[in-house]
């Protein structure tokens, strides 16, 4: 059974900072690309960032490169995406994302929440 499992999620300060953590099971994590998208409400799912199965990382937000880094933990079947110096605009519900596109496989997690209020 495919799993993607998000954590790190919660309320924090602006200037902040959180680290998000994405477990996989129920496939071969080291073939698959990972991203990190983030979702407002009435608003479509944004990406925001990426890493390959080889560990080439993209950002994809203007306002949050610098400050966010993806990274990934083959042996842990783990994705993170470490978030600094965190805005009140960065409070969404993010997504972590297994793609192995060349067969248009794709897994969703479930999302966790981050707030960043005073």
């Amino acid at each position: 059974q495919v799993q993607l499992v998000e954590s790190g999620g919660g309320l924090v300060q602006p200037g902040g900072s959180l680290r998000l953590s994405c477990v996989a099971s129920g496939f071969t994590f080291s073939m698959f690309a990972m991203s990190w998208y983030r979702q407002t409400p009435g608003k479509e799912r944004e990406l925001v960032a990426a890493i390959t199965n080889a560990g080439v990382t993209t950002n994809y937000v203007d306002s949050e490169k610098g400050r966010f880094t993806i990274s990934r933990d083959n042996d842990k079947n783990t994705v993170y995406l470490q978030m600094n110096s965190l805005k009140p605009e960065d409070t969404a519900v993010y997504y972590c994302k297994a793609s192995r596109t060349r067969y248009d496989i794709h897994y969703w997690g479930k999302g966790t929440l981050v707030t960043v209020s005073s």
